[in-house]
């Protein structure tokens, strides 16, 4: 019998990030995380006794990686679906997941303030043709623009922290309309191969700082003009992210 806000374990699987580091349930069906997740986590740059909160963290891979990666930190986690949310709480055993919306978010997440917010949002326009997953479509359909999107998780950070975004390539100046207020903005574009345009960016900044803009060189994952094998090929610093846990290259 299904209880309500919760996945059935025979819907589960169980899923491992980060070369087995990070074990993770995920829905068969449904939302499911991928490099996405890890490139966040691999962004965000924090020092033990940080608070980190995961906006839209769906079953919890990024904040479960970036835990992984970095000891010592407060990892919370915001979620609009319960069902999502009560995964993450069984993937995030030592974090705090609030079941909320983040333009209505619970009044007891309100009087927190973090050093770090992460977010992959949701990319799917309203327009798009919609996945017969109801979850899924959810997770990935934009309810609002980008820019309010990334303004409301830069509310959620206190003066002086940082926020760390990952999105489609076309929806970078969006994300910097959204970033009002916040300085030290670091643009890395995420290629799939050398040569290829960049599908994918990784946006940091600092809020109140007045740094430059910086576009980074792009990050390449795959390696050759084509995938050749039914095996990974991955480049060396992807992998070294992917799998090895390392930062991503806008760390610094």
């Amino acid at each position: 019998m299904k209880v309500e806000g919760r996945f059935d374990e025979a819907d589960l699987t169980a899923d491992e990030f980060l070369g087995g580091r990070v074990a993770l349930l995920q829905p068969r069906r449904g939302y499911r995380a991928g490099t996405d997740a890890v490139f966040l986590a691999a962004a965000v740059d924090a020092r033990p006794g940080d608070r980190v909160l995961d906006v839209g963290c769906g079953a919890g891979a990024a904040a479960a990686c970036l835990s992984a990666r970095l000891v010592g930190l407060e990892v919370h986690g915001l979620e609009a679906q319960p069902d999502y949310a009560d995964l993450a709480r069984r993937n995030l055993p030592g974090a705090t997941v609030w079941a909320g919306d983040l333009f209505a978010p619970p009044a007891a997440l309100k009087e927190v303030v973090f050093d770090w917010v992460m977010t992959n949002p949701p990319f799917f326009d309203p327009t798009d043709l919609r996945s017969p997953d109801m979850g899924r479509d959810r997770a990935r359909r934009e309810d609002s623009d980008a820019a309010d999107w990334i303004a409301a998780c830069l509310k959620r950070v206190r003066s002086g922290g940082r926020i760390a975004v990952i999105h489609q390539a076309e929806k970078t100046p969006a994300i910097l309309n959204g970033l009002a207020g916040a300085g030290d903005i670091a643009v890395l574009p995420l290629q799939s191969r050398a040569g290829r345009e960049a599908k994918r960016v990784i946006v940091t900044a600092k809020k109140g700082a007045k740094g430059p803009f910086r576009l980074l060189p792009p990050l390449t994952i795959h390696k050759g003009e084509r995938h050749e094998r039914d095996a990974e090929d991955f480049s060396d610093r992807a992998k070294a992210i992917l799998r090895g846990g390392a930062k991503a290259p806008v760390c610094g």
